[in-house]
């Protein structure tokens, strides 16, 4: 760690002695833990995320709400002045003045029953009708008390279907949250790493820049004295104008990444940020078995496929019913009264009862109603072998992250024993050559083996992190720190 350190403090001194960087406003330098919590706060995934899981939230809760008693009040005055028709007792029609007023108030308290998909209503009304005009004249229609029932006869319960999905929808909504909280932190790693890349290019650059400036000083004085021919004094030029070069191409992919991870974190745009990878990873291993058990319970897949089963079964059963008899009955029972007073309406109440019954049978649907259910049959066996394909691809997604995940663990340490094996041959190289012991291609050898172990190890560390928070995505666990992922939203109001 030692030469590694070493070499991230050559960098730093390099950075700021660069007039590329001189001139510069204050810099923010961020950890990758750090962009994670900003992005998990406000990136637009998360920002997107959150509000989907608040829509599916509310609409749950207006579910539950659906299934409890309801309790309304409503009324219709009505004001009505005109002529019209109206038929006399022998028959004939003559035209009439109309001049009333009508108003109501009632009140209606109802139930569904998710078990038999009925509706249960218990109300009660109270009507009054002004006949206005030279002689004022007003009656009372009362219905204190009336019981209803409405039941669909037809074999499909819609309320006993939403009672098995709806809780689904809302399990898989909060699964989905988790998850994509956990990729938009794998995003952030990628945007992370990104601009660690870029940045370590930059530094590559200027280290490799004050480097050939020197060498090409020391080769200067060599070929003036004879040591070397003006073949490997060209070079040395060369490689110093080609890290010139590079130090351009660097800065502009630096600043383009830089302001990518800005636009993710919506920070503002003018902000200047820096990454800091750290040299070490947490260690430790993944268990395909605790992972697959770990996936079936928290992904939001499982959820996914069950309802897509679910909703196929229910399109089946619905065919079915609307096939052959369809019937539908409707019970009301109740007391009423009408009365010049509004006391007398109260009293004296009469009983009444109403039971209807609606029947509907198909005599000629050339095949219809038959189709449709060989369709929804049909619908439903796809849909098993295709959720079975799935589930199946689902293992392999999780085994295969798995084992790459555990084998990564040993590419960053021989990336990072590479990047150190590099830049000690490097150093060697350089002296050698200073010395006269070696040539000007020992010397790019070295310089390109380091810098491309250095580009190696920042690549490993970014995989790694990558395949950690894709396994905690898929898993809905912290196996660091051996946890659930847990995710709180405040409810808008």
């Amino acid at each position: 760690m030692k030469g590694f350190n070493k070499y991230i403090a050559l960098t730093a001194w390099c950075m700021l002695a660069s007039p590329v960087w001189a001139a510069q406003d204050e810099v923010v330098t961020l950890t990758l833990h750090e962009v994670i919590r900003m992005a998990q706060e406000s990136s637009p995934n998360a920002v997107q995320a959150r509000n989907t899981f608040e829509s599916a939230y509310w609409s749950y809760r207006s579910y539950k709400a659906s299934m409890l008693p309801s309790l309304s009040l409503s009324s219709s005055p009505s004001l009505n002045r005109s002529t019209r028709s109206v038929t006399l007792g022998d028959g004939s029609e003559q035209y009439a003045r109309s001049n009333s007023l009508s108003t109501n108030l009632s009140v209606n308290l109802s139930q569904s029953i998710w078990f038999t998909g009925g509706t249960l209503s218990l109300s009660g009304s109270v009507s009054r009708l002004d006949m206005l005009g030279d002689e004022h004249t007003k009656s009372y229609y009362t219905q204190p008390l009336q019981l209803s029932f409405s039941q669909d006869l037809s074999g499909y319960n819609s309320m006993k279907w939403e009672r098995k999905t709806e809780p689904l929808y809302y399990k898989m909504a909060r699964k989905q949250y988790a998850e994509t909280m956990e990729l938009v932190a794998a995003n952030a790693v990628n945007y992370f790493f990104n601009l660690a890349s870029a940045q370590t290019e930059l530094e590559i650059a200027t280290i490799n820049l004050a480097a050939a400036d020197t060498m090409y000083a020391f080769g200067l004085g060599r070929y003036n004295i004879g040591t070397i021919t003006e073949n490997e004094l060209l070079q040395l030029e060369l490689n110093k104008l080609n890290e010139e070069t590079s130090i351009i191409t660097t800065q502009m992919s630096f600043d383009e990444a830089a302001d990518q991870l800005r636009n993710y974190l919506n920070l503002p745009s003018d902000a200047r940020i820096e990454v800091v990878t750290s040299d070490s990873i947490p260690e430790f291993q993944v268990d395909l078995s605790q992972a697959l058990e770990l996936a079936y319970q928290n992904n939001p897949d499982m959820e996914s496929m069950q309802l897509s089963r679910l909703n196929s079964e229910s399109s089946l059963a619905y065919a079915k019913a609307q096939t052959g008899l369809r019937a539908s009955v409707y019970i009301r029972l109740g007391l009423a009264q009408t009365a010049d007073e509004f006391n007398e309406s109260m009293r004296h109440l009469n009983d009444e009862q109403s039971i209807s019954l609606t029947l509907s049978i198909p005599i000629l649907d050339w095949g219809q109603g038959r189709g449709r259910v060989r369709v929804a049959k049909n619908n439903l066996e796809l849909t098993n072998m295709r959720l079975e394909q799935q589930q199946l691809s689902f293992d392999r997604q999780i085994s295969r992250a798995v084992s790459q995940f555990n084998l990564q663990q040993r590419r960053v340490d021989i990336a990072h024993r590479t990047m150190l094996t590099a830049q000690h041959r490097y150093e060697v190289a350089r002296q050698l050559y200073m010395t006269g012991r070696s040539t000007i291609l020992d010397l790019n050898s070295a310089i390109t083996s380091k810098d491309s172990a250095y580009r190696g190890y920042v690549s490993a560390l970014s995989t790694w992190w990558q395949l950690y928070y894709t396994i905690r995505s898929m898993t809905g666990y912290d196996f660091q720190n051996n946890s659930l992922l847990e995710y709180q939203v405040e409810y808008g109001r």
